[in-house]
């Protein structure tokens, strides 16, 4: 009963943070639902992919890749070079994710984009288990994005409609995402530093190849500015 307790305090303290995840995966992942039955697949595809792979953009591309001639290591190739910025996620997450048993496994699996945002800058409630506040962000944002796909499969030999524009849901929600974490700290040096080597190699490599250098760019600079911007910011 103790066990329950505090899952169910971790899942009402993580479901608040995960509310603006659920319109945007809920948004896109019907889209994608739609998009797999538009393209002659049955809602089983865009459920058991979106329930493996959780790479939204990986799994649109998968699209065509599955309409594809087989080729398997072009295929390999690139979904390294999509998911590759997961590499740092998870570099990052390293720290959080230490001593939480097997809980540890699935959330490595469910580090997606907006996963991380929250668990890398929510601040845990005081009382609430940590590792399972991690588990229940993942595992929310999981079922958002594979009950969306699965929605969207089903109903897309029902409606049609055009949803041109809607990947602009994503890039709202992660401003929002953006604006808060601003808004809450007191030193920006962290998000000044991001911003500015993301414009730099966006200038430099183009829309299309910029986020690789520009993540290791950023993993080199906040490793050799760690400890400045630490004093900086008055931690220990």
């Amino acid at each position: 009963m103790k066990e329950k307790g505090v899952r169910t305090k971790a899942l009402k303290a993580a479901f608040p943070y995960t509310i603006p995840i659920f319109a945007g995966f809920w948004f896109l992942g019907m889209a994608y639902g739609i998009y797999m039955n538009v393209s002659g697949f049955s809602f089983w595809y865009p459920l058991c992919m979106s329930l493996t792979i959780f790479g939204g953009s990986l799994e649109f591309v998968a699209v065509t890749m599955l309409l594809s001639p087989f080729a398997p290591v072009q295929t390999l190739v690139m979904a390294l070079i999509l998911q590759a910025r997961h590499l740092f996620y998870g570099i990052s997450m390293l720290e959080k994710y230490r001593g939480l048993g097997w809980k540890k496994f699935y959330l490595i699996f469910g580090l997606c984009d907006e996963t991380f945002s929250i668990n890398c800058t929510a601040e845990v409630p005081e009382g609430v288990d940590k590792g399972w506040f991690y588990f229940f962000v993942t595992l929310l944002n999981h079922l958002y994005w594979v009950s969306g796909s699965t929605i969207g499969g089903i109903a897309g030999s029902l409606l049609q409609f055009n949803t041109e524009g809607i990947g602009f849901v994503m890039t709202a929600m992660f401003t929002v995402i953006f604006l808060e974490h601003w808004l809450g700290e007191k030193h920006h040096d962290p998000a000044l530093l991001g911003l500015g080597v993301s414009a730099l190699c966006l200038a430099l490599f183009g829309a299309d190849s910029f986020l690789l250098p520009s993540m290791a760019c950023l993993l080199a600079l906040l490793t050799f500015l760690r400890r400045p911007m630490e004093r900086r910011c008055g931690l220990p």
